[in-house]
């Protein structure tokens, strides 16, 4: 499938992939998003210095170098696992214009050309591994996260993605106490994860939003 960039409501950028009228981040913003529910309802709710983190859809890397920039900033121990079926090109990865800061360049890049199931240092406090693979034909590891960051596309165009099938694997790879945030708030999403054993929470959305979700695995 084709896609092409766009700018968000924020002055970031996205991309759009016309076909199925799906963007990878919100219109309102995709820097906001990310960072109000991946960062802010997600790492910075955990307050915990060392995090495992499973991402669903790495696409873009936007939530994978926004997490190496605080780890860098805040001095956290981040072990970083993200799968993804179709990668985005480095050179498309680029156009966005994520990386204000340089140094963050040498990573961006590790990240986008790492070979599937590698396992790459990010600075001394970062490790970061993609599986290059649909979610259907993978298994986490059990108990093994702490945080998942759930980012694929929308259940209008991606409907067995949140599903119970799908969302179990995501249920036996948290630890106990672990938790997935996501953007989603659709009301049969929710029920399937209370249906699998998820403690399920809905709190303030993104800009655009009014709700996101929250759900634990107690």
């Amino acid at each position: 499938m084709q896609s092409k960039i766009i700018v968000t409501k924020d002055k970031s950028k996205t991309l759009l992939i016309p076909e199925l009228n799906e963007t990878y981040h919100s219109t309102n913003g995709a820097l906001t998003e990310a960072l109000h529910v991946f960062q802010k309802a997600g790492i910075d709710y955990s307050e915990r210095k060392d995090l495992k983190i499973f991402e669903m859809g790495f696409g873009t890397g936007l939530n994978a170098i926004l997490t190496f920039q605080k780890a860098q900033k805040e001095n956290l121990n981040i072990y970083y696992e993200c799968i993804e079926a179709y990668p985005v090109s480095l050179e498309q990865a680029l156009e966005m214009d994520y990386l204000e800061a340089p140094e963050l360049n040498p990573a961006f890049h590790k990240m986008h050309t790492a070979n599937h199931k590698d396992l790459v240092e990010l600075g001394n406090h970062f490790q970061f591994r993609k599986i290059i693979s649909k979610i259907q034909d993978y298994s986490l590891e059990q108990n093994c996260f702490d945080l998942i960051f759930y980012d694929a596309f929308g259940p209008k165009v991606q409907q067995e993605l949140w599903e119970t099938f799908i969302l179990s694997k995501f249920y036996e790879g948290l630890k106990p106490d672990g938790f997935l945030v996501t953007y989603c708030a659709q009301g049969a999403f929710k029920r399937n994860l209370k249906a699998i054993g998820f403690e399920v929470e809905s709190i303030p959305g993104p800009p655009g939003k009014r709700e996101m979700t929250r759900a634990f695995k107690r």
